[in-house]
């Protein structure tokens, strides 16, 4: 692949949503979007279906287009799908004797992990998660290593096999060893690993995959190494048989390029080479790069990334052109791990999400909970029975229920109409558009707090913000949820752009080590960093990733290294991850760079006033960051026309609009036939292949010189 990197690959990447499956095919210079309905009894039928959907665009078939193609590229929900249903195999954990409970006693606020506001509110009816391991998985072993990594128990061998026993007689289908202190030293772990495969050899019945926390996340952080290890563990059969599926599927239709995977940290890997819990949120991990990327050409250095699909809306933000907001102990549904994830915000809030009337309380509530892809929306006509947001867009007449989903769907507007009249009009005694237009109200005040929430817990103003509204609900909904962000952007990509994002995406691991060390003495504030301990940590680490990339076929000559450190002062708390402007200490005035880099950031981002030198810096983690750079399309200047968008005129529809109270007959334009200059002011509405976009009266709609829609208050 190392020729590959420096031009355009001929790519697919495809991303699995909960209702749809987009898919984005760079092929000869020309990019070709197709959208199916995920099929979420088996992911790959809808991946399948999206690779025929394009083929027959382009009038090929697949096993004609697949030799063609150089790299597939892949992000998918089925790690979180998997978790929520519960139905992974039965995991055996192996720990120190003596910690068998850790998991289950969790952090002392564990039961906060993953609810929403309401439910934290509710706290008697909170309790703390189902256990994914039992205690009666959990054994607990004869050994000790201390906190520098110096053995004060030997393993017991024969302990461990007794208690290996147990576990296999117990069914367990996979173990996890996570030991104390392991990240420290992994003898002991890397042998309980090895009278594993001496008692259940590969090619015995009673093999089992096996997962080292020392391997997975070699951090500091009993809980949640734990737990990571023990999510890659649980999810570990269902997707790799999923993705093998896919993999044996469009391999037998002649496709021989390099499959990769979507990872949370901001770039991609081998497939089969990538952890489970790594390919979490990948979707919107894609969007919010592609968004950082097109950022930059228009000049926007604050951009909100919102991208409403049919299950969620997820937020993203671009800060002074950057993305390096992180998550350092991110929760997957309930569990905290301790990976570093790119920072999101996603809320059940979606063209999917059903509304509901208290029968109590009489009041109206618009999701969590979702339609999803089967039934789906009652409109869709397969057998859905509850009103969704999607349906009350039908109702209000701003979907085409003749030429849904590029024609491919027929909306049945009567269907939606009677779920809405006898589940949300007549219990609020109200009548149907006025429910319609309700359900769309909340939908859209909950995404708009979800952005204000986000932008201003962070200390920033919406009105210093650009909003790129994408997915299929977003530009329907954006003039609804943009509020007080003064600029929408939509492309015309928005149905599919986290798949655009994905395919302009570097090859990019992380590699993390914990390594305490004083970093700056405290009182003489010397610097007193054990310069040989640092440079090594660094150098293993470096190693570690020069063999994955040439395992990968990727040019290690092309890579770039970049280091990031967790570090403190003391007598606080609050650990801050900042780019470290040195890889290497050979120097004191190295130390001190990189001491400084370490104060400016932490005083920009809390105050000048926590700095406590006196207190002496601390050393907690090493992260170290490998990109290799791949080809970035770039945005076209067009020519400009006129304000006038009468050649994109489609005709009219009638629609209510809640801003006037009233049903009018409405201009419908084609969006690709709008041209670059063209100027159109709400009441409107823009139909699109795959997204319909809704202008209210009082806002304006424009297309700039790159053939990107921009709406912004009307005069």
């Amino acid at each position: 692949m190392s020729g590959e990197t420096a031009r355009q690959m001929q790519s697919i990447d495809i991303d699995v949503g909960g209702t749809f499956t987009d898919l984005v095919l760079n092929l000869d210079g020309e990019t070709t979007i197709a959208k199916c309905p995920t099929t979420p009894h088996d992911l790959s039928v809808g991946f399948q279906d999206a690779i025929e959907a394009v083929s027959a665009k382009l009038g090929t078939t697949m096993p004609e287009l697949l030799p063609r193609i150089d790299v597939v590229r892949y992000s998918t929900t089925v790690a979180l799908n998997r978790l929520i249903e519960r139905k992974g195999p039965r995991v055996g954990l192996v720990t120190t004797e003596g910690f068998e409970d850790t998991i289950l006693i969790g952090r002392g606020a564990q039961w906060l992990d993953g609810r929403r506001v309401s439910e934290i509110r509710n706290i008697p009816a909170q309790r703390k998660p189902m256990p994914l391991i039992t205690r009666d998985m959990t054994v607990g072993v004869r050994e000790r290593v201390d906190s520098t990594g110096r053995i004060v128990r030997p393993l017991d061998e024969e302990d461990v096999r007794h208690k290996l026993r147990t576990l296999m007689d117990k069914g367990a289908r996979a173990i996890v060893i996570s030991l104390m202190w392991s990240f420290v030293n992994t003898q002991h772990e890397r042998r309980v690993r090895e009278i594993i495969r001496e008692e259940y050899k590969e090619y015995q019945l009673g093999f089992v995959p096996v997962v080292l926390s020392s391997a997975v996340v070699p951090k500091i952080g009993e809980y949640e190494r734990t737990m990571t290890s023990v999510l890659d563990a649980y999810l570990q059969r269902d997707m790799q048989a999923e993705i093998s599926a896919t993999w044996d599927k469009i391999r037998d239709q002649g496709y021989r390029g390099s499959f990769l995977m979507i990872h949370n940290s901001g770039g991609c890997g081998e497939i089969f080479k990538t952890s489970a819990s790594r390919t979490f949120n990948g979707g919107p991990i894609a969007g919010l790069i592609g968004s950082a990327h097109f950022a930059k050409q228009l000049g926007y250095k604050n951009v909100i990334a919102g991208d409403v699909g049919g299950t969620s809306f997820d937020v993203a933000l671009v800060v002074e052109s950057g993305v390096r907001n992180y998550d350092f102990k991110p929760v997957i549904d309930t569990w905290m791990v301790n990976m570093t994830m790119m920072q999101t915000l996603s809320i059940g809030a979606g063209g999917g999400s059903i509304a509901a009337v208290d029968p109590v309380t009489k009041r109206l509530t618009v999701g969590p909970r979702s339609a999803g892809s089967m039934p789906g929306p009652v409109c869709y006509n397969q057998g859905g029975t509850e009103p969704t947001v999607t349906d009350a867009d039908v109702v209000l007449g701003y979907m085409n229920p003749g030429n849904y989903f590029g024609g491919k769907m027929k909306l049945s507007v009567r269907k939606a109409e009677r779920a809405i009249r006898d589940k949300i009009a007549e219990p609020l005694g109200i009548s149907v558009l006025a429910a319609a237009a309700q359900i769309r109200r909340i939908i859209d005040e909950s995404m708009a707090s979800a952005i204000k929430r986000e932008v201003h817990m962070r200390g920033f103003r919406p009105d210093d913000f650009v909003l790129f509204a994408f997915g299929g609900a977003g530009p329907t909904h954006v003039s609804g949820f943009k509020a007080d962000v003064p600029r929408a952007v939509i492309f015309p990509s928005a149905p599919v752009f986290c798949a655009v994002g994905s395919s302009i995406m570097d090859f990019v691991h992380m590699y993390e080590q914990s390594r305490r060390m004083m970093f700056m003495e405290p009182k003489t504030e010397n610097f007193v960093a054990d310069r040989e301990q640092f440079n090594t940590t660094v150098e293993a680490l470096m190693e570690k990733a020069r063999g994955e990339l040439m395992a990968e076929g990727l040019p290690v000559a092309d890579a770039i290294f970049s280091l990031e450190l967790d570090m403190l002062y003391g007598g606080q708390v609050q650990v801050k991850r900042f780019a470290s402007p040195r890889v290497r200490l050979d120097s004191e005035d190295d130390a001190r760079v990189v001491y400084e880099a370490f104060e400016a950031e932490i005083s920009d981002a809390y105050s000048p006033l926590v700095v406590n030198r006196p207190g002496g810096a601390f050393l907690d983690n090493f992260v170290l960051r490998v990109t290799v750079p791949t080809h970035k399309p770039q945005l076209v200047e067009r020519e400009m026309a006129g304000a006038d968008p009468v050649a994109a005129a489609n005709g009219s529809r009638e629609a209510f609009w809640p801003e006037t109270g009233e049903s009018v007959d409405t201009p419908i334009y084609t969006f690709e036939k709008l041209e670059p200059g063209n100027v159109i002011d709400g009441p409107v509405i823009i139909e699109a292949e795959f997204t319909t976009i809704v202008v209210p009266p009082g806002q304006r709609f424009s297309i700039d010189k790159h053939g990107l829609g921009v709406m912004e208050a009307g005069a």
